[in-house]
């Protein structure tokens, strides 16, 4: 690698660890940020840029150029150039750069793309697909689903809850998020008495298993700490066994399906925000749409002017 490479991967580094340190970045969203700026450092090799103070507004032009060439999706160049504008910045407030490089340029035009939810009697058909089994795998599998949809939490937070993190008496679960945010978000009745069963019936014989015991909440047969893999496996599973097609269920849908549900059902829109942990209103705003959506099915599957035609 030559040495003008090394000083723009020097550059890249430098910001990876203040996103990391100071800003509290996930280990997902820096790998993301990691994937787009070697990226940008290939192309700036490439221009023969040899310093991080030689880049010229031309350089942020013909990255955008070259993602598009690549064939990236609108999606994949915004996040590529959202990470490139940033890693920008930040050599204009180290004093690197005088002028922000990316100033004016336009983000890739996108189509907003619906979450994929379930409908809710697809998704009592799966909670109960679960419920309907016997044993400690079953004990497991309900209580992880009952969470994981009564909550909308995400796989990841799923699969790390410690135990310290239910407060069954008060019916909440305590959730550490991305950039390690925490959110309190309450649980249901039914997702009460599923772990119970579980934390009573089957997690103390798991648990004894392992050398080293795990302080999860859901383990495997191993009495080690459940996986995202394992857990997504055995969704899929459950999602045959529901009659509903395995490539429409994952562990985000049923996320996707807590926030458009409560929604549908007249929760306000902050309160949801709040519950999914969503920095930004605005993410939370597109279940809006999934909502409005699915009343506009169900009067044209229903109302006697719907294109169903209603009942007869």
């Amino acid at each position: 690698m030559r040495s003008g490479a090394l000083e723009i991967a020097a550059a890249v580094d430098r910001f990876l660890t203040h996103l990391a340190v100071e800003r509290g970045l996930s280990r997902n969203t820096l790998d993301a940020y990691a994937r787009d700026l070697a990226r940008l450092a290939a192309h700036l090799e490439a221009e023969g840029v040899r310093d991080p103070a030689a880049i010229e507004p031309a350089q942020w032009r013909g990255f955008a150029a070259a993602l598009e060439r690549a064939g990236l999706a609108p999606a994949s160049r915004t996040r590529a150039l959202v990470a490139a504008r940033r890693f920008g910045l930040h050599l204009v407030a180290r004093g690197v750069l005088s002028r922000d490089p990316a100033e004016g340029l336009l983000a890739p035009r996108k189509t907003q793309r619906l979450p994929r939810v379930l409908r809710p009697d697809e998704t009592e058909a799966l909670l109960a697909a679960a419920a309907a089994g016997e044993g400690a795998y079953a004990a497991r599998d309900c209580a992880m689903l009952e969470v994981l949809y009564g909550a909308g939490l995400r796989v990841s937070e799923l699969v790390s809850l410690p135990l310290g993190g239910l407060d069954r008496r008060a019916g909440l679960v305590r959730v550490l998020g991305k950039g390690g945010r925490e959110r309190i978000v309450p649980l249901g009745e039914p997702a009460l008495l599923a772990v119970e069963r579980w934390l009573a019936e089957a997690r103390p014989i798991w648990s004894r298993r392992a050398r080293d015991r795990s302080d999860a909440v859901f383990l495997t047969a191993r009495g080690t700490a459940m996986t995202r893999q394992n857990f997504f496996a055995r969704l899929r599973q459950l999602a045959r066994r529901a009659g509903i097609a395995s490539e429409r269920v994952s562990p985000h849908v049923l996320r996707h399906s807590f926030a458009t549900d409560l929604l549908s059902g007249g929760a306000d829109l902050r309160s949801v925000q709040a519950m999914l942990g969503h920095a930004d209103l605005a993410t939370t705003q597109i279940y809006t749409h999934v909502s409005q959506d699915r009343l506009r099915e169900t009067v044209e599957a229903h109302h006697p002017r719907g294109s169903g035609g209603g009942a007869r």
